[in-house]
C-alpha cells in the first residue's frame, strides 16, 4: 500500500517533471528548482539602482533619467533580475508555453533579493497586477497572480487578486514608446474596494518604462491606498 502511495505522489514529476528557469533542461533532481550548474544564470540587480523605480544606474547616480523628469504614481519600487535575453527567454517559456513551475524559482528569487525590502515598505496586502478576462482565458492563468502566491507564502503577506480589475483590452505594449504605453493603459485598471490608509504591495513580472505599475498605483491611491509599492521579477535598462 505504501508503495502504492508513493508511485501516486511521483506520478506528476514522471509525466510532467520539473525544468530548469535557466536551461529549460529537466532537472535531475526534482525537489529543486534550479540546476546546480545554472545558478547565477540570472543576473540579479544588487546594487546602483534607481531609488524610485529600481532600473540600473551609473554608480554616480540616484535615480535614473525618467524618474528625474516624471511624476510616478508609486512611492518606490525594485525590479530582481536584469531583462536580458536570457530571462526574456525563461519568462516567454512560463507565460506561454506551460512552465508554470517557474513561478515557484522566481518567487523565492523576489524574496531573497528583495525581500528585506518588502518588510521596511511593511504593505498591508499585495496586489497583483490584473490581466484583462480575455487574455486570462487565453493564457489560463495569471502570470503576476502566481509569482505573489509565491511571495505571499514567503513572506506572510496576504494577496487580494480581486482589488484590481482590468477593466478595458488593451493593446500590447511592446512596440508602443512611452507616451503610447501611458496612453494605452489610461482607465484600463478599477479598484473594487476602498482602500483607505492602506500600504499596498504591487507585483509584476516585468518593468520597463513603468506604464503599467504607475497606472496600477494612481487607480490604488484614487481607492485609498496611503503607499503603493511594486517588485517586478525583472526590470530593463535604463
Amino acid at each position: 500500500m505504501k508503495k502504492s502511495i508513493k508511485i501516486f505522489r511521483m506520478l506528476p514529476d514522471i509525466l510532467y517533471p520539473r525544468r530548469c528557469p535557466v536551461c529549460h533542461g529537466i532537472l535531475k533532481d526534482q525537489r529543486t528548482f534550479l540546476c546546480p550548474e545554472c545558478e547565477g544564470g540570472f543576473h540579479p540587480v544588487l546594487e546602483n539602482y534607481c531609488l524610485k523605480c529600481g532600473k540600473p544606474v551609473k554608480p554616480e547616480e540616484e535615480y535614473c533619467k525618467t524618474c528625474l523628469g516624471t511624476k510616478r504614481s508609486f512611492d518606490r519600487g525594485r525590479g530582481i533580475f536584469l531583462y536580458d535575453n536570457k530571462m526574456r527567454k525563461s519568462l516567454i517559456l512560463y507565460k506561454y508555453y506551460g512552465r508554470r513551475e517557474y513561478a515557484e524559482y522566481y518567487g523565492r528569487a523576489m524574496c531573497r533579493y528583495g525581500g528585506m525590502e518588502i518588510r521596511r515598505w511593511k504593505p498591508d496586502v499585495i496586489v497583483p497586477v490584473p490581466l484583462h478576462r480575455r487574455k486570462l482565458r487565453m493564457r489560463g492563468f495569471n502570470q503576476s497572480g502566481y509569482l505573489a502566491r509565491q511571495i505571499e507564502e514567503e513572506l506572510h503577506i496576504p494577496v487580494a487578486e480581486e482589488i484590481l480589475k482590468k477593466v478595458r483590452d488593451t493593446k500590447s505594449q511592446k512596440k508602443l514608446d512611452a507616451a503610447g504605453r501611458k496612453r494605452n493603459l489610461r482607465s484600463a485598471f478599477r479598484a473594487e474596494e476602498k482602500l483607505t490608509g492602506l500600504t499596498v504591495l504591487v507585483v509584476d513580472d516585468v518593468f520597463t518604462t513603468g506604464s503599467t505599475v504607475d497606472a496600477a498605483a494612481s487607480c490604488l491611491k484614487a481607492a485609498g491606498a496611503e503607499k503603493v509599492f511594486f517588485i517586478t521579477l525583472c526590470v530593463g535598462q535604463t
